[in-house]
């Protein structure tokens, strides 16, 4: 097999190319030019940015009117999540629950997660949501898994949607 090579032609370079004088005098421009413009600063703590409706935050899980929680650990939501940042393991619920089980163990690892809200669209009993929080941080690695309490705590109550605990 024969590969035939076609040639590029290029221009030389000239003096002042060689120079890189203009490409020098383009970005001092640029720099004066932005650093007369009025400063945009944002002092963190006390300013914080405001978050449009499409923005999709960390996953978090929400609870019922009555504080009680709505996953019911159907493993839906770690299924479908692309990268497995979601565990979870269900155990038994007391007699006389209207539902069998929830989660012993819900937990995220938030290293892993994309913010792809697919857990989101999975899950049956619309008890994880997208928060609108966009300030996730931790010190160290084990900072980053958010276990049930946290997630609850994060999310809070939702009074709409499905709820498994009333009478139909």
């Amino acid at each position: 097999m024969t590969v035939t090579v076609k040639p590029v032609r290029r221009r030389k370079a000239t003096f002042l190319d060689r120079l890189y004088l203009p490409a020098i005098l383009k970005g001092l421009s640029i720099t004066f030019k932005r650093m007369f413009r009025p400063k945009i600063t944002m002092q963190f703590p006390e300013e914080r940015w405001t978050v449009r409706d499409q923005y999709r935050g960390m996953p978090v899980l929400v609870s019922d009117d009555e504080g009680r929680p709505k996953c019911v650990a159907c493993s839906l939501c770690e299924f479908v999540c692309p990268p497995k940042a979601i565990f979870i393991v269900p155990e038994e619920l007391e007699v006389g629950n209207k539902v069998e089980r929830g989660p012993a163990v819900f937990d995220l690892n938030m290293l892993r997660c994309i913010y792809c809200a697919l857990c989101e669209e999975a899950c049956p009993e619309e008890a994880i949501f997208m928060s609108k929080n966009y300030m996730v941080w931790g010190a160290n690695r084990s900072d980053m898994l958010f276990h049930k309490e946290k997630l609850y705590e994060l999310g809070g109550i939702r009074t709409e949607g499905v709820k498994k605990w009333k009478d139909k």
